[in-house]
């Protein structure tokens, strides 16, 4: 591997890149669908404790739960898209929201948001 001294100078007119990553955007990207994939996962496997804390979690209930979670999947297979960040910010909302049905849901919206809010702060830092 070259040292720092060998390595080849840039052209002329090339703008150095800032995160140091071979491919940001790759890199943004997989933080955004990894994000949302956990969420996903964690939505399913919340189902059955909230049932067993006494949540009056209803049918409606875990149709929300298990649509909020497909809907957090096809986002994080969509992450190429330039809409899908505004996606899931809305995602995000919209699970905060489900606490109305039961104060887990809040709880992992409010967990999750952050962790989206923390996602899209490194989007902007590394992408500029």
């Amino acid at each position: 591997m070259p040292s720092p001294e060998e390595a080849p100078a840039e052209v002329e007119g090339d703008e150095p890149r800032r995160s140091g990553l071979r491919n940001p955007e790759a890199a943004v990207r997989g933080l955004g669908a990894g994000t949302l994939a956990l969420e996903a996962i964690v939505l399913l496997l919340a189902i059955q404790p909230i049932r067993i804390m006494g949540g009056d979690l209803s049918g409606w209930g875990i149709g929300v739960v298990v649509a909020l979670a497909v809907v957090a999947a096809l986002v994080a297979g969509s992450m190429r898209r330039r809409w899908a960040w505004h996606a899931g910010t809305g995602l995000q909302v919209l699970l905060l929201a489900s606490g109305l049905l039961h104060w887990s849901l809040a709880a992992l919206g409010l967990i999750f948001g952050l962790t989206w809010a923390y996602a899209t702060s490194v989007r902007h830092k590394i992408l500029g």
